[in-house]
């Protein structure tokens, strides 16, 4: 699933900043580190990008038409 666009909370745009904040992670650096950079000092905004799970993945394994795709070729 997307991240939301807005905090659920206080309504401040985030949405912007996960792509960046993964790439940040994958570069060594900590989480709050990561999140301090942002300027993300509310714990609602931080709660949004630390909790949210990329859904997607886990829901393309059980894509049945990528199977049939596959048995096609």
């Amino acid at each position: 699933m997307l991240i939301p666009v807005r905090c659920f909370t206080c309504r401040k745009v985030i949405g912007n900043k996960w792509e960046t904040y993964k790439q940040i992670l994958c570069d060594g650096k900590s989480k709050d580190d990561a999140l301090n950079q942002f300027n993300l000092h509310r714990y609602c905004c931080r709660r949004m990008l630390l909790t949210h799970v990329e859904l997607i993945d886990k829901l393309l394994i059980f894509d049945r038409s990528n199977k049939l795709e596959n048995k096609l070729e």
